[in-house]
């Protein structure tokens, strides 16, 4: 097995594990905060029990997510510190900062205004509830901007300098405005509006060939998951070919890895050639879902959508795609800058220090982890996906009988 198999080797295959599977709970949250706060501001404005149906409905699916997400990345953190010694050697002192604020954001100032907002039903005023989740998206998305200025330093270390083998920041304005940390932040969040909002689409789909009495509360979901997919697919097309002005120049061989030029001299440190098939996926995807959201547009007039029960299937049938393509810009990513941990600083070959065996311990150990909260999460989004807006357990008050869908319920 050592030499077949090598502790480098696992502690990839762990890392592309625990990272891909936090990236979904990731990429899925922040798709669906900004739709859920659009609703609730709807409700707040007009009152209509519509608006708060969709709300509490969509929310209930975003916080189950986000708490097993955070599980999720709690185990992505963990295995990280343990397996990569090397990275954290060389450069903890740069990108750790980042990192502790993502933590700081996330964890705490996330966690705690999602508390209030689930805990705040029935019971503080409209506008401050609906300011608390407001909040809650925004650390959100600020949690992504640390962690991708985190990751950009991994790309193309930028504002630091080494001394005695270990990096550290001089310029933490350059850490911050590294093209490689806002390009890539500017291709993510659109990609998870398209990815949210095709989810909302996806379900409401279903829930509307399914449940006709539901009509109200899913034709309106369909529209809005639509329009934000449809604007999320071609912000993250155009932002994702944006990207390549810069990586020619700070990572040539990823750019020659995915789209071979005749014309390109020799290129050194090339990554493996496989990852041009994610990298096809990916665009094709984009392409597709720019393509099937403009055809749908004008079905979403009136109920016209609602008796084209084929597109209806077809929305639904679309809900794993743009999870597979995330997942295929992942591995574009984080697979095109090998050789390297930290891209012209530290090679992966020298960035674990942990053994085979131990290696092999812990990926099967944090594999079924986060395998099994996975599967964990996808079953409970899928029985309360299928539940409808009924028997909503968000947003309801303890004692209170369950408001019909269509009604002003009593909770706020």
């Amino acid at each position: 097995m050592g030499e077949l198999v090598t502790a480098v080797d696992l502690a990839r295959v762990q890392f592309a594990l625990t990272a891909n599977v936090h990236f979904l709970f990731v990429v899925l949250t922040l798709g669906l905060t900004p739709i859920i706060a659009i609703m609730q501001t709807r409700y707040v404005l007009t009152g209509r029990a519509v608006h708060l149906t969709m709300t509490r409905y969509w929310g209930q699916l975003y916080v189950v997510n986000y708490g097993l997400g955070i599980v999720t990345g709690l185990v992505m953190e963990f295995q990280f510190g343990l397996a990569w010694t090397g990275v954290d050697r060389v450069a903890g002192q740069v990108f750790g900062a980042p990192l502790a604020l993502e933590t700081i954001v996330a964890f705490f100032a996330e966690a705690t205004f999602l508390g209030i907002w689930i805990f705040g039903w029935g019971t503080l005023p409209k506008v401050v509830h609906l300011i608390s989740f407001y909040l809650v998206t925004i650390t959100a998305y600020a949690s992504a901007v640390f962690v991708m200025v985190a990751n950009g330093f991994l790309q193309h270390p930028v504002g630091y300098v080494l001394r005695d083998g270990t990096a550290r920041i001089t310029d933490l304005r350059a850490l911050f405005t590294n093209p490689e940390a806002v390009g890539a932040l500017r291709h993510l969040v659109p990609a998870a509006l398209m990815l949210g909002g095709m989810v909302v689409a996806g379900i409401s789909a279903w829930q509307l060939r399914r449940h006709p009495d539901d009509t109200d509360v899913f034709l309106r979901s369909l529209r809005m998951g639509v329009l934000v997919g449809v604007a999320g697919a071609f912000f993250t097309f155009a932002f994702g070919w944006a990207q390549l002005d810069y990586l020619r120049t700070d990572q040539p061989g990823k750019v020659d890895a995915i789209m071979p030029s005749k014309d390109a001299g020799p290129v050194t440190d090339r990554p493996p050639g496989w990852i041009a098939l994610p990298f096809s996926i990916m665009q094709q995807f984009g392409e597709y879902s720019a393509y099937l959201g403009l055809f749908l547009l004008p079905f979403l007039i009136r109920r016209w959508i609602v008796r084209r029960r084929i597109l209806l299937r077809v929305m639904t049938w679309w809900i794993p795609l743009p999870f597979v393509a995330v997942v295929c810009g992942w591995l574009v990513r984080e697979v095109g800058r090998q050789p390297w941990a930290i891209y012209g600083v530290l090679r992966t070959a020298d960035a674990t220090s942990l053994s085979t065996g131990q290696v092999a311990v812990s990926l099967a150990l944090f594999g079924v982890v986060v395998v099994g909260l996975a599967g964990t999460n996808w079953l409970v989004l899928l029985m309360l996906a299928r539940r409808g807006p009924h028997r909503l357990a968000l947003g309801r008050v303890l004692g209170d009988d369950e408001p019909a869908a269509a009604t002003e319920p009593a909770v706020v």
